[in-house]
């Protein structure tokens, strides 16, 4: 099949393919995964070259004037000691994340995001320590009140909660001058965190900030210098977006964290759904003049490792580039982005992302209108969004969620989610889901021990119905341990 065809392939010929039960039962997978690829561009090869220092794009906060790099830091995914991504008991690997913090800020990144949710409760420590051996005008630290839980969602909890994010990064040294004064201890971004998710979003949101006083009180911190910039990241109910932007007079929010990327862009508005298109967030904080914050360019990561005729076809335009360079430049793309973060585990990640910024190539117009293309050819092909936050998580039966759900994918993109017994590629299939399973996920966490108790369901910014999914994907892993498909 030529790049052209592998361009081009319609919705029957995926069917041909992967097998149309895979369509329907799966929901089959944008994410690919595939051994010889490079994990942070979804490439065959990973690209080569030095990476210039001084090249950077940076973006002016309007407040403060302050340049903040395009590519921002996300510590969400940090490595541990097991070689997995923070979400072990393992501890995390602060040696390498020193190194990884060194390299992005001696390469221009200034934008760190943690939070006290992140990698188990442990990023904020560990972005702190390596933060602290640089001199503090060197970086911009933004960090969340991720008081999920309703037993932390009290005024002293919520305080408690904020005031230990500053022991915790380190932030306990004199800073810069702002106007005549030195301030000490002090937070750059400080974010309300994952306004809009829960079953009843509206309820929650006046529970988290507003019945007990707590976002009057991060107002009075901002007002005291403690808090430089005030503003809110966004999953979900388009209502509470809109009420928190109704407000704007009184709340003077400094920024917004939105997920932006091409497969979003165009999504339909649905008062009625959480997960409302990029463009009307984006509009909405643009006709008000306040910068946003772009979270999820990859959508998790599967906008790097698309199927194969997908990679073909951006390939095809820009051959040196990576797949996962595109998803950055359009975000980049969009002048009132003040950063765009990336959760870099890996210093693949990090080199990849730095060469789409350092120097940053804007799309064309043209460009842009392959990329919406491109987009309407991945949605031919049905999936579970998983982004792998991990806001689902820990599961009180433990179940690893993500994984499931992302080695599902997988095997879909492979062509490893065999239609029946009579598929030509069955066994081998077969045998590829299976061992892989085991391999990803451990047994005792795999979708079997799944009770439906619901818990999980509310907390996903992507609406999946996580239980209804994991029992069909546990009923098609029974089937294929006893052959009988």
């Amino acid at each position: 099949m030529s790049n052209n065809d592998k361009g081009s392939l319609d919705r029957r010929n995926f069917l041909k393919i992967f097998g149309a039960g895979s369509a329907v039962a799966a929901t089959a997978a944008v994410a690919g995964c595939r051994s010889d690829r490079n994990p942070a561009t979804g490439d065959t090869i990973t690209a080569q070259g030095e990476i210039p220092k001084d090249k950077m794009e940076y973006r002016t906060n309007p407040k403060t004037g302050e340049k903040v790099s395009l590519l921002g830091y996300g510590c969400m995914r940090w490595p541990d000691t097991d070689g997995g991504v923070g979400k072990s008991d393992a501890p995390l690997d602060q040696d390498t994340i020193n190194r990884l913090v060194d390299y992005a800020i001696d390469h221009g990144v200034n934008y760190f995001d943690t939070s006290p949710a992140y990698c188990q409760g442990r990023s904020e420590e560990a972005t702190g320590i390596a933060l602290s051996r640089h001199p503090r005008d060197k970086y911009f630290i933004a960090t969340k009140l991720s008081n999920f839980a309703p037993q932390t969602w009290s005024r002293e909890a919520s305080i408690a909660m904020y005031r230990d994010s500053f022991k915790k990064l380190r932030t306990d040294h004199i800073d810069y001058m702002l106007g005549d004064v030195y301030k000490r201890q002090h937070i750059d971004y400080m974010l309300l965190h994952a306004v809009g998710g829960g079953e009843d979003s509206m309820k929650t949101l006046n529970a988290r900030y507003f019945d007990n006083g707590i976002l009057d009180f991060l107002m009075k911190e901002r007002e005291a210098g403690r808090i430089r910039n005030l503003g809110f990241s966004f999953h979900g109910d388009i209502n509470v977006f809109d009420r928190l932007l109704a407000e704007h007079d009184k709340y003077n929010w400094d920024f917004v964290q939105i997920q932006l990327n091409y497969l979003d862009w165009k999504n339909e508005v649905d008062p009625e759904t959480r997960n409302t298109n990029a463009k009307y967030l984006y509009d909405e904080l643009v006709k008000r003049r306040i910068p946003a914050i772009i979270m999820e360019p990859l959508l998790g990561g599967r906008l790097s490792n698309v199927p194969d005729h997908i990679a073909a076809r951006l390939k095809e335009r820009e051959p040196e580039r990576s797949v996962a360079s595109w998803a950055f430049r359009y975000a980049g793309t969009h002048p009132d982005v003040l950063t765009v973060l990336s959760g870099m585990t890996y210093m693949e990640h990090l080199q990849d992302n730095l060469r789409s910024y350092s120097p940053f190539k804007p799309l064309t117009d043209d460009e842009t209108a392959y990329l919406y293309e491109t987009a309407e050819l991945i949605r031919q092909y049905p999936t579970i969004p998983c982004n792998d936050c991990k806001y689902c998580m820990p599961c009180p039966y433990g179940l690893d969620i993500p994984g499931i759900l992302l080695h599902y994918n997988k095997c879909v993109n492979q062509g490893n989610v065999p239609e029946s017994a009579q598929a030509e590629n069955y066994r081998k299939a077969r045998e590829a889901f299976l061992v892989g399973y085991d391999r990803s996920v451990p047994r005792l966490r795999q979708a079997s021990h799944c009770i439906a108790c619901g818990r999980c369901k509310p907390h996903c910014p992507q609406e999946i119905d996580i239980p209804a999914e994991l029992a069909r994907i546990d009923g098609f892993v029974e089937k294929l341990k006893q052959d009988k498909l």
